[in-house]
């Protein structure tokens, strides 16, 4: 592959997570800085139930990304799913447990926008 062509990819890339940093801001009601390719959407940003749902809906709609196969329960807990012990602790420590669940990153929904969908086999290829 040529340098022209890398820079060109890169490039696209560059801009394409910027895109996704501004819509995760806005969506999740974050600070830039708190936005990396690595932040987990449930356990740094603290999306979880509709509020998840509605992010990825959104998602797939501003960035013309298939989630109809993404299996949001396998990555998110529902709103009914949170015990009085997650409840107390999300109080205390902004988080809530995360046992038993995958892990879906920002770096995760990047990948989807080059593939145009998001689903298992993107996020771990």
């Amino acid at each position: 592959m040529t340098s022209e062509i890398s820079e060109y990819l890169y490039s696209m890339a560059e801009s394409n997570f910027e895109k996704l940093k501004k819509f995760i801001v806005e969506q999740a009601g974050v600070f830039e800085n708190d936005v990396t390719p690595n932040t987990r959407l449930y356990d740094d940003l603290g999306k979880y139930g509709d509020d998840a749902v509605e992010l990825l809906v959104n998602y797939g709609k501003t960035f013309n990304v298939d989630v109809s196969k993404f299996m949001a329960a396998d990555y998110f807990k529902g709103e009914g799913d949170i015990n009085p012990v997650d409840a107390l602790t999300k109080i205390f420590t902004g988080k809530i447990s995360t046992s038993g669940l995958k892990v879906l990153t920002v770096g995760d929904l990047e990948k989807g926008i080059l593939a145009r969908r998001l689903d298992d086999e993107v996020i771990n290829g």
